[in-house]
């Protein structure tokens, strides 16, 4: 009889899929057993993951807009709903705008999807996560480690890595586990059974959507139970580099 996943039976919500890095870690949870909802606004984009996952029996599907509370908590019900429940929780929102202190012209979208929504989506989760559950969220190896970038959105990423510590800090007495990665750059979109590892290598700035996802699903197992408010550089020691 084959090993069971490490996260059989549980039941994960993953909010602001994409082709990269949400169909990407849906397919390794699914892999793991669990049973996934990936979250976007766009119906098409949900239709074409779950063909990109082979329409998998525990894979749910949730339009929704998590960029208000209300719409948060309408997308959080959802998706309880459709899995019986919520175990584990991680906001993949992405979003880039290069701006800079004279134009200023994505500080609000950059805050919006950096810091806004993953607060809004875990205070919606709350009614469902318990003891046990784990979130994950996703910062930037450029907001924690350089002094350089587009102004609102490393502003962003550095308060979706504050955001993981204080969130950590408040939900720890509920048993609650709250962690981040931190990547550089995700390369292109996620291809099934696809060997990954010969496209990148130690120093890369950019990397598939697989190196992430698989630190994401990592973070929700038995295995890292032990790993509380910390935020992890993904980024292939990229970091390092001048």
């Amino acid at each position: 009889m084959p090993d069971k996943g490490r996260l059989e039976g549980r039941k994960v919500l993953l909010v602001g899929v994409s082709k990269g890095l949400g169909a990407a870690t849906a397919s390794y949870l699914l892999s793991e057993g669990a049973s996934v909802a990936i979250s976007a606004r766009d119906q098409k984009l949900l239709d074409e993951i779950s063909q990109i996952l082979s329409n998998s029996k525990r894979l749910y599907k949730v339009k929704g807009d998590a960029s208000t509370p209300e719409g948060a908590k309408k997308l959080v019900v959802s998706a309880a709903d459709s899995m019986k429940g919520i175990d584990d929780l991680a906001v993949l929102v992405g979003g880039f705008v290069a701006d800079r202190i004279e134009g200023l012209e994505a500080l609000e979208s950059m805050t919006l999807n950096h810091i806004k929504i993953p607060l809004y989506v875990v205070n919606a989760a709350l009614r469902s996560l318990k003891k046990g559950s784990s979130i994950v969220l996703i910062s930037s190896s450029m907001a924690m480690h350089k002094a350089h970038g587009p102004l609102s959105y490393t502003l962003g990423k550095i308060g979706t890595a504050k955001e993981v510590e204080l969130l950590a800090n408040q939900l720890m007495e509920r048993g609650i586990r709250v962690n981040g990665i931190a990547p550089l750059a995700i390369d292109g979109e996620f291809r099934p059974d696809t060997e990954f590892k010969s496209a990148r290598k130690l120093g890369d700035a950019s990397a598939p959507p697989d190196a992430f996802a698989k630190v994401i699903v990592w973070l929700m197992t038995d295995e890292a139970q032990w790993v509380n408010g910390a935020v992890i550089p993904v980024d292939g020691g990229a970091r390092l580099k001048s």
